[in-house]
């Protein structure tokens, strides 16, 4: 067997070995969750973590709209702003 072929089992080999790596971790986290889930549905204030995991939400998505969808005002119209700002501090 050549190198060269030697080289590509050795990384079809490596490349399996991560694909399965990421399936455990990723099953290892989805029944930890579930796990999560479970013990939450079983605690007595159920309706009142889901309230306040609902406004968290809300007040993140709000958040994020606010720092991402709000377009700046633009560098003259600031400029513009501080110069009467100053005109009239400076007129009075």
């Amino acid at each position: 067997m050549t190198q060269q072929a030697e080289r590509r089992e050795g990384l079809d080999e490596r490349a399996v070995l991560l694909v399965a790596g990421l399936a455990d971790l990723a099953v290892s986290t989805v029944g930890s969750a579930l796990g999560a889930v479970r013990g939450l549905l079983r605690r007595a204030d159920a309706a009142e973590l889901a309230a306040e995991a609902e406004h968290d939400l809300t007040a993140r998505g709000r958040l994020m709209l606010d720092r991402y969808a709000a377009v700046p005002p633009a560098h003259l119209e600031i400029l513009a702003r501080h110069a009467l700002a100053r005109r009239a501090t400076d007129d009075v």
